[in-house]
């Protein structure tokens, strides 16, 4: 029961990255489709950009029923998000979305109309979930590639702020007698949220320069308060508001791609002037700016990462990571099944082997997901914990391993430091 419980705790804790989704959805659904077609074209667009990750319950299922560890791993962005299963759920929601509308006698877009929407809206959530560096099997079932175009961080505020900020200009902007009270209230609200955010960042080891919080500070005033002037607000309709919207999405999706490119060549310059056997190079976004990547570069020995900010012209300095040297222990590791899944997952890999009091640990982390500088443990870390003869006692997510608590419990202070 108490295997259950935690595995059910871990699998609960996947990160809310659908409410971007949703958002992004509503956006497309307002800016080109709702003012011919209704609220239902909004609803589907919204439902279409979410619906991918109804993957979530088939892992919660694999991890809570089937013990499945590395169920994220397998089943996260796979099938849902692929090209190939977009027409048929766009037109299974658009079925059923039409038979409901029917039973309730509600208006609604024609069948080929929502399927459109829907299809729309799954693509987006595609596209986006490619722009991040989990990466996503568009492709799937024919191919188990993962595309990840490294452009946005997973949680990237400003990706989120720019799908939400044009629908709530247009509810400001949609009543006359309480605009100037709704835009005064939503400038102060989005500081309050842009300062909570500059202090988490900052509390996390990522860069975040006060004086960002007086820009924004601008920017919330030129949507909110400045369009009260003269009433200009007031003549934007709400779809031209989310057709700015969107258009100014892909202009920062642009730009993250643009300040890619220039990152990826101080890393290939690095690698090159270093005389690096590469195996692979990545430059990974790293919030809260697009200016600031994380340089990574996989060798046969271990990682070279580095922090890249693209207003200092300097040469960044790489830190290395090495792999543990090759033992009876991490052999044994790399024949596990678990563990060539992970690789599988994992672009930038680092495997670290050490005793931990009379058993060994066997750790595998993906610094796709680290930094240096950053306070908090990478996600994504996962252990194997061997008795002194080989045998594997248990293997787990890091968070997950109960087995070297215990152990550590009955070791020194002094052996219980990673």
């Amino acid at each position: 029961m108490h295997e259950e419980a935690r595995h059910k705790a871990r699998a609960l804790r996947k990160p809310l990255d659908p409410i971007t989704h949703g958002i992004a959805g509503a956006l497309i659904g307002k800016g080109f489709f709702s003012e011919r077609e209704g609220k239902i074209a909004t609803f589907a667009a919204a439902l279409g950009a979410v619906f991918p990750d109804v993957d979530f319950f088939a892992i919660v299922w694999s991890e809570i029923f089937s013990d499945d560890r590395l169920a994220t791993v397998k089943l996260h962005r796979g099938f849902t998000h692929s090209f190939f299963g977009l027409p048929l759920f766009a037109l299974v929601l658009a079925w059923l979305t039409r038979w409901y509308c029917r039973r309730r006698n509600w208006r609604a877009p024609s069948f080929w109309t929502l399927t459109l929407i829907y299809g729309v809206g799954i693509a987006s959530h595609i596209l986006f979930d490619s722009a991040t560096s989990y990466g996503t099997r568009i492709w799937n079932p024919f191919s188990a590639d993962r595309v990840a175009w490294d452009f946005v961080f997973i949680i990237d505020f400003v990706f989120t702020a720019i799908v939400l900020l044009p629908q709530v200009a247009a509810w400001v902007f949609s009543d006359r007698e309480s605009g100037a009270v709704r835009g005064g209230a939503m400038w102060l609200l989005f500081n309050v949220s842009a300062a909570g955010v500059w202090w988490v960042a900052r509390w996390f080891g990522f860069p975040f320069h006060a004086w960002i919080l007086l820009v924004i500070a601008a920017v919330l005033a030129g949507i909110f308060l400045l369009p009260l002037v003269g009433d200009r607000g007031f003549r934007i309709s709400r779809g031209r508001w989310c057709r700015a919207g969107l258009y100014a999405l892909v202009v920062y999706l642009a730009l993250c791609a643009w300040a890619h490119h220039f990152a990826m060549e101080r890393v290939r310059d690095y690698a090159s002037r270093n005389h690096l056997d590469v195996i692979l190079l990545g430059a990974i976004p790293s919030p809260p700016s697009f200016l600031e990547w994380s340089g990574k570069i996989r060798t046969a020995d271990g990682i070279y990462q580095s922090r890249i900010d693209l207003r200092d012209s300097r040469v960044a300095a790489f830190q290395f990571l090495p792999d543990s040297p090759p033992d009876a222990f991490t052999a044994e590791a790399l024949k596990n099944p678990d563990v060539q899944v992970y690789l599988w997952f994992a672009r930038f890999p680092v495997m670290h082997s050490r005793a931990v009091g009379d058993l060994h640990l066997v750790e595998f982390g993906d610094s796709r997901f680290s930094e240096p500088g950053q306070r908090m443990p990478a996600p994504f870390r996962f252990r194997l914990l061997f008795d002194a003869n080989g045998k594997l006692i248990e293997e787990d997510w890091a968070e997950g391993m109960a087995g070297i608590r215990r152990n550590k419990s009955r070791m020194p202070a002094s052996e219980t430091k990673p």
